[in-house]
Parts: structure tokens; C-alpha cells; sequence
């Protein structure tokens, strides 16, 4: 009999180490890195903003990448609060991915730090595939969880893309209420279930899955694919 200890369960993310010196650090790098750009904003800096050594920076985020990833995933779960998304009136949650998507965005101050270089994109991309990806999957369920949630984060990507990292006229200029009634038709489409049938090659035999047609414009289910803003 094997009479070792479970291991501990895994959770997401960086170790979190001292909370209260985590936050203070964040919350430093975050005014300096508005004030004077990721390039320009050194952890000795962000070190005597927040009252610690330097050394401190190090141990809980690594480098000043990993600060800076930091920065932005607080910002993202701030305003993108996905258990707040996911737990209310299913029938509603289009609507509130898409109010989610531009109240982060609409904050200036989180546009300004998304459009400071490729560590911002990484930083996204990682909190829109491994934080609202993984966890619409898990929410969804199911043998096309992940095709679903893939379209979702898609047509949410796109958003982001179209209307604030790369802006196109037409997206642009409308308000966050009208990109809700636009999107939300396809974002339903996107979270429907799949139906799926079974071809016959002949009276009693089962031949190749074949799917039925998908409702409401629905596209055929997809592999998962790796996101890129």
C-alpha cells in the first residue's frame, strides 16, 4: 500500500509569494510603465516606486517581461472577470463577452500599455488563450467544447484587431452598444452545440459520421489553433 501524501493540487499562474509586495510592485510598474513606455521603465525604478529591493522584482516576477505580463494580466482580470462572465444567465452571455471585451478597451490606460510592443501582444495572447480559452472550454463541455470556444475567442479577437489594435473605419466608429448587436448573432452561432448525424451505407450498416447542417450559420467544427493578435 502506497501511504505517501497526495500531491498538491496545481493551480494557473506564477507563484503569487507575498501578496501585498506583489500588488505594490504591480501597482508601481503599472504608473511608471503609462508614464514612460516599457523600454524606458527600469526595475531599479519600479523597485524605489514601490519601496523594495530590487532583488524582490526578481524572485516574484522573474524579469521585467514577466513584470510587465503581469501588469497586463491584472488589468485583463480586472475588467474581463471570467467567472463574472461565465456565471450569469446563459442566455445573456453573449452580450456580456462582448461588454466585457470593450470595457477593458475602451480604459485608456489599458490601451496605451496594450499597444506598447510585442510584450503586450504576448501578454494578451496569453490571457485569451490559456485564462478565456481554457476556461470557456471547461465551462462549455462537451465533445465540441473546444470548437466552440475556439470560434468564440475568434470572433472576440477579431474585435480587439479590427477595432482597437489595428483599427478599420467601420468597426472603429461604432459604439460599444452597436458592436454588441452586431456580434452577438455570431457569438451565439459560435457557443451553439454542434449536431452531429450518422451516414448508412446500407440497411443495417454504419458508415463515416457525417454532420448535419449547421443552424443559424454555424461553421463546422474546427481544431484548436494557437492565437495570434
Amino acid at each position: 500500500m502506497n501511504n505517501a501524501d497526495p500531491a498538491p493540487a496545481r493551480t494557473r499562474g506564477r507563484p503569487r509569494g507575498n501578496p501585498r509586495t506583489r500588488e505594490a510592485i504591480v501597482s508601481a510598474a503599472r504608473a511608471l510603465f503609462l508614464e514612460h513606455g516599457y523600454r524606458r521603465t527600469t526595475l531599479r525604478a519600479v523597485a524605489g516606486a514601490a519601496g523594495v529591493d530590487p532583488a524582490l522584482i526578481a524572485y516574484h516576477f522573474g524579469s521585467k517581461k514577466g513584470l510587465f505580463a503581469d501588469v497586463m494580466q491584472v488589468q485583463c482580470a480586472n475588467a474581463l472577470a471570467v467567472d463574472d462572465v461565465l456565471g450569469g444567465d446563459p442566455a445573456t452571455l453573449p452580450d456580456r463577452l462582448i461588454d466585457a471585451v470593450t470595457d477593458l478597451w475602451e480604459d485608456a490606460d489599458f490601451l496605451q500599455l496594450s499597444t506598447q510592443g510585442d510584450e503586450a501582444a504576448e501578454a494578451i495572447r496569453e490571457y485569451l488563450e490559456r485564462e478565456l480559452l481554457a476556461r470557456l472550454v471547461e465551462f462549455l463541455g462537451g465533445r465540441d467544447a473546444t470548437a466552440r470556444a475556439t470560434a468564440v475567442v475568434t470572433i472576440l479577437g477579431g474585435l480587439i484587431y479590427t477595432r482597437y489594435l489595428n483599427p478599420l473605419p467601420t468597426p472603429a466608429a461604432l459604439t460599444p452598444s452597436e458592436a454588441r448587436h452586431s456580434l452577438t448573432p455570431a457569438l451565439r452561432a459560435a457557443l451553439a452545440p454542434r449536431r452531429h448525424t450518422v451516414a448508412t451505407t446500407g440497411p443495417g450498416r454504419r458508415g463515416t459520421p457525417t454532420p448535419v447542417e449547421a443552424p443559424s450559420g454555424l461553421a463546422p467544427s474546427m481544431p484548436p489553433v494557437r492565437l495570434t493578435l
